[in-house]
């Protein structure tokens, strides 16, 4: 996980927050602790937090409010949140109402009295999903070629190119070292191809999912790639439109295009294909 994660934390209650901050500040990350819903607002704007923890404020109904902003701002909808309602005993003094409750849009709902470890708990999880980027090693002989892809992936908050290599062997040795998430193959190189160097990683190196960017149509390319052992392949032509869904899709265990999977379930390892 990222360093300098920013948490929000929304909540009234000086014990609670003291409680919460502390636990959240052990994990490293950076704590912004407010009391109302302005404030939060205002924070929001300012520091862009990475996760937010919403607990009860003053008046009853401004925690509600404060998530309909939230929801409907295009920067923080996609903000993983946290809901700490009020114990039934408080719920008609600052918890949500019925009404309110039905219209709830968040990552996880909790009521207290809650245990402090299983918000850290699920604060974990969904910033490691929503933080973490995908290691890219980009793979071509052509130095134009790898600048390009190269140029698209730094624009991606998701993605990080951790490292280029211009042939297949030196592609093994770069994902022997950096063990990126995904390699992006070209075919036709020097020295080693880039089906030979798929056919090693994927049996050396299985967490790296490779991605082959070819000029075969796309019958050929399913069942090239299927040989070698990759995860998908992307016509050069049509590479940037499909290379970024690609590199999502086949990061995440999946094959790409959708079709390819079908020909891996169908077409066992060895065996051939109907003319």
């Amino acid at each position: 996980m990222e360093r300098n994660t920013k948490i929000l934390l929304v909540d009234d209650e000086p014990e609670f927050v003291a409680d919460m901050q502390a636990k959240l500040l052990a994990k490293g990350w950076q704590v912004f602790a407010v009391g109302n819903r302005l404030q939060a607002e205002e924070t929001a704007r300012r520091e862009k937090p990475d996760l937010i923890v919403l607990g009860t404020i003053m008046p009853r109904g401004d925690a509600f409010q404060l998530h309909q902003w939230l929801k409907q701002s295009p920067n923080f909808r996609e903000v993983p949140l946290i809901v700490v309602d009020a114990p039934p005993e408080k719920r008609l003094l600052k918890g949500w109402r019925m009404d309110e409750g039905l219209k709830l849009e968040a990552e996880q709902y909790l009521i207290r009295p809650v245990e402090l470890a299983s918000v850290v708990a699920w604060a974990e999880k969904f910033l490691d999903k929503t933080l973490r980027r995908i290691k890219v090693l980009v793979v071509d002989d052509h130095a134009v070629v790898r600048e390009g892809v190269c140029a698209l992936l730094s624009l991606q908050k998701d993605m990080e190119v951790v490292g280029e290599a211009i042939d297949g062997r030196d592609a093994i040795d770069k994902v022997q070292r950096l063990m990126p998430n995904v390699a992006v193959m070209d075919i036709v190189m020097p020295v080693m191809s880039g089906l030979e160097a798929t056919k090693r990683i994927t049996a050396e190196c299985p967490d790296t999912k490779v991605l082959i960017l070819t000029q075969y149509d796309e019958e050929e390319n399913m069942f090239v790639a299927k040989q070698v052992g990759a995860y998908g392949f992307i016509a050069k032509n049509a590479a940037s439109s499909d290379l970024l869904t690609g590199i999502r899709t086949v990061g995440e265990g999946r094959y790409f295009p959708r079709s390819f999977a079908y020909v891996c379930a169908n077409w066992p390892e060895g065996s051939g294909r109907n003319k």
